[in-house]
């Protein structure tokens, strides 16, 4: 069973996060190739098993071109 024990915000910045992905028309596959990152990281964080820090939500902002704050309000 994955450790998952996140807030109630860091859930709703993963959505956030996977709905700018599919907004973006993105698959997961394509957005870790941007990263140098196998599939499996993009999998990951979406399901909150691998919290993910500022830099790496600047570059994920930066490939769905949306603002930072997007994902953070």
């Amino acid at each position: 069973m994955p450790k998952s024990i996140y807030t109630k915000e860091y859930k709703k910045i993963l959505a956030r996060l996977k709905k700018a992905r599919q907004d973006a028309g993105l698959k997961q596959t394509e957005v870790a190739k941007k990263l140098n990152r196998p599939q499996s990281y993009i999998s990951k964080i979406e399901r909150g098993e691998r919290r993910i820090d500022v830099a790496e939500l600047k570059e994920l902002a930066k490939i769905y071109k949306k603002d930072i704050n997007y994902f953070i309000e």
